[in-house]
């Protein structure tokens, strides 16, 4: 049986729609609401409809790890923001003492 995969490519010409982003993860959009309410994700014009969303490679890497949380560690959108804002922080934490030559 083969596979087929379909790309698409993610930049600032082309950002990724809402249902876009829902597809990629396996979920849907109102998923994707969640993600912008707990800001996993963030939209320059949450005063617009979902469908008028547009996201970023770096959203679709947030979001993708949201759901391996989700789907690995079962934990909520609520915790998974924590956790990648933790992990986030500790990465730039990193970098800082290897700038200045620590580590």
């Amino acid at each position: 049986m083969a596979t087929v995969s379909v790309t698409t490519a993610i930049s600032a010409s082309q950002p990724l729609a809402a249902s876009e982003l829902a597809h990629a993860c396996g979920a849907d959009t109102e998923w994707v609401v969640q993600l912008v309410e707990v800001g996993i994700v963030q939209v320059t014009a949450a005063e617009a409809p979902p469908e008028r969303w547009q996201f970023s490679s770096a959203d679709l890497q947030s979001a993708l790890e949201a759901r391996r949380l989700e789907r690995d560690f079962g934990v909520g959108l609520d915790a998974a923001a924590l956790i990648l804002d933790l992990q986030h922080e500790v990465r730039r934490l990193k970098a800082v003492i290897r700038a200045h030559g620590l580590r």
